[in-house]
């Protein structure tokens, strides 16, 4: 019964992972649609992901305090009710053309998302066995990455086609001509908003219903023979590494995921074939997913597939940086495969004898998602001044954007370095030295 009551669970958490997956990685599309409708820079185009990821520092610790009040499930309805009211603020940022109202609307979306994943990732977490976390995660990960798999095809056709004719006219367009471009292009985003918003009301409340049986973790973690209880969270040195671990990680992982078909266009492709790109990251996700279902734990322990992402994460970087067209493009969805394992990896290791302090450790490494608010703008901010550099030094904007853009991916390797690190030792380290 008890292993029906968790196929169950994992099967209803699994559909909460496609949720957030579909309405986070929608953001690859909506970067270079908000970058045309508000005329932005590159820099200022990341903030959709800034935006997004920056809700989970907010939002963290306050969503450990509410579900702590009204529990997993209620809280897992709150937060896609609140995705539900950021998804309808898309409507007057459309009307208006706003760039800060489109933000709000993000944030709200991300404030909704926080509470939705502070709930569910220790959840599933310790639904079972820790030593098969890892495998559990993959396969929310398996889902979550589908959803944004379909998310990015279906937003990119709906917002990106047409994107490079709207450009040429804009370019000799007048203000008044501009204004109207600007404005149908805008207005675009009107339906499949109103559409996730009320899917999203609909399984808030369907969520309140399901089936989902109540797990704790353990309330104090194992103490060996001559030593004391620990006290407080500041006494987990592998909790703060693997939170720092996982907020490098987001920030690669948006990297791959969201600059990839703007990437794609400054190499010189066209919206139309960009649009996919994202799903090339995304597809090789899944299937690392799945590699690592079968896998782990039965051949592979969680932190060895940790080592191999790291590994990989750097030497894709590296090819990044040697390439250039559609093999630089490939490699960055390659690190799609990098990716994939380090999140359900990351989770069990650190969140392992947390014992009663589980709940606050999940808050930290939830707000370690705040790493994909602030590495894909650093890496826009990096772009753009070489970009200038180049264009100052006598080379055409369409060049030195190219060039730019696939110079500035070498902020991902200190990221996977520090994966790494912790993947090698970091999670061993149970206590500080004297």
């Amino acid at each position: 019964m008890q292993q029906k009551n968790n196929t169950s669970a994992i099967i209803i958490i699994a559909s909460l992972f496609f949720i957030f997956g579909f309405v986070t990685w929608i953001n690859g599309a909506l970067i270079p649609f908000m970058k045309t409708i508000n005329e932005l820079t590159d820099a200022q185009s990341y903030l959709v992901a800034s935006a997004s990821y920056i809700s989970f520092v907010v939002m963290a610790l306050p969503a450990s305090y509410i579900l702590n009040k009204i529990g997993y499930k209620k809280g897992m309805s709150l937060g896609l009710i609140i995705m539900a009211i950021g998804a309808l603020v898309f409507i007057p940022a459309a009307e208006a053309r706003t760039y800060w109202v489109f933000l709000a609307g993000i944030f709200i979306q991300g404030v909704g998302m926080t509470i939705l994943q502070t709930a569910s990732n220790p959840y599933i977490t310790i639904l079972g066995p820790i030593e098969s976390g890892a495998k559990r995660i993959a396969i929310m990960g398996i889902a979550n990455k589908i959803a944004g798999a379909l998310g990015s095809l279906i937003f990119g056709a709906l917002l990106l086609s047409g994107i490079d004719e709207t450009k040429e006219k804009l370019t000799g367009a007048t203000l008044e001509e501009k204004n109207t471009l600007l404005d149908t292009m805008a207005d675009s985003v009107f339906m499949p908003y109103v559409i996730m918003a009320i899917i999203l009301f609909l399984l808030g409340i369907l969520i309140r219903k399901a089936p989902l049986p109540v797990v704790e973790a353990d309330e104090e973690a194992i103490v060996e023979e001559g030593k004391t209880a620990k006290t407080s969270i500041f006494q987990f040195p592998n909790l703060w590494l693997g939170v720092l671990a996982l907020f490098v990680y987001v920030g690669a992982e948006v990297i791959a995921g969201d600059t990839i078909i703007a990437y794609g266009i400054s190499l010189g492709f066209t919206g139309e074939e960009a649009k996919y790109f994202t799903t090339y990251t995304l597809m090789a996700m899944v299937a690392t997913y799945a590699l690592g279902v079968f896998l782990i734990p039965k051949f592979v322990q969680q932190k060895t597939a940790l080592i191999i992402s790291a590994i990989l994460g750097i030497v894709f970087s590296l090819c990044i940086l040697n390439t250039t067209g559609f093999t630089s493009v490939l490699f960055v969805a390659a690190l799609g495969i990098a990716n994939a394992l380090v999140w359900p990896a990351i989770w069990p290791l650190t969140l392992d004898g947390l014992g009663k302090f589980t709940k606050t450790g999940s808050a930290l490494l939830i707000m370690a998602i705040s790493g994909g608010a602030i590495i894909p703008p650093l890496y826009g901010k990096i772009v753009d001044a070489k970009k200038l550099e180049l264009i100052s030094n006598g080379f055409l904007e369409t060049d030195a954007t190219a060039i730019a853009s696939t110079n500035s991916y070498f902020i991902l390797i200190p990221c996977y370095v520090i994966i790494l690190l912790f993947a090698i030792w970091g999670h061993k380290i149970k206590k500080w030295s004297k």
